[in-house]
């Protein structure tokens, strides 16, 4: 759903950013790297603590890094496969991070073992939505689509909790994190049926033209 406005972010509200970090002869990777650290320390420093709303803050001045970076590689012509390799790899560490700080906040401050644990199904849930797709793609099935998308998972969950610090209503948190289980539950059991109802068809397909070789 947020990918529309992907264009907008990384062609002008981020554009002074990648024209800096070019000319200061940052790699793209680097500014991958920084941001996931950024936002591993925003989400583990200030949230097991309580301090919500300082570390969404903390972790929105990084998580557009995650933006940043595939437009400097673009402009500067330097897509590569490691790239994107290390891009996904540290987003789940990134997601990881961010739910983690909030299942730490659930254990101490925020005391609801229920929360904590829809915080760990919603980490593991996000992570499965990832896998998902990537192996489906390594096996050159589609396995794009859904309700959770990573975009949307981290808005969803970085204004709800930022929102219910500023207000107290800490509610909107944990209305998010409901919102966030089913979603990516959802999404993972639309994956599995999408790159299902494919596998079967290549099956059929293949036994069909198995089953009809001329025999030798």
């Amino acid at each position: 759903m947020l990918d529309r406005f992907k264009g907008f972010w990384q062609g002008t509200a981020l554009a002074p950013f990648v024209n800096l970090f070019i000319r200061l002869g940052i790699s793209p990777d680097v500014v991958t790297f920084v941001g996931t650290l950024g936002v591993s320390v925003g989400a583990l420093a200030f949230f097991p603590s309580g301090h919500l709303l300082i570390g969404v803050l903390f972790i929105t001045a990084f998580v557009f890094s995650d933006l940043v970076d595939g437009a400097m590689a673009r402009k500067m012509g330097r897509s590569s496969t490691f790239g994107s390799f290390w891009d996904s790899t540290l987003d789940r560490i990134a997601d990881g991070a961010i739910f983690a700080g909030l299942a730490l906040y659930y254990a101490g401050p925020g005391d609801s073992d229920l929360y904590l644990a829809l915080c760990l199904w919603s980490l593991v849930m996000g992570s499965v939505v990832s896998y998902a797709r990537a192996k489906a793609e390594s096996l050159g099935l589609d396995a794009r689509g859904g309700l959770a998308e990573r975009p949307d998972r981290l808005v969803l969950i970085l204004v709800s909790t930022g929102i219910g610090a500023i207000f107290g209503v800490p509610v909107l948190g944990q209305v998010a994190l409901w919102i966030l289980a089913v979603a990516a539950t959802g999404t993972v059991v639309f994956r599995v049926r999408k790159v299902y109802r494919q596998a079967v068809a290549r099956d059929a397909e293949r036994d069909a033209l198995a089953g009809g070789a001329p025999h030798a």
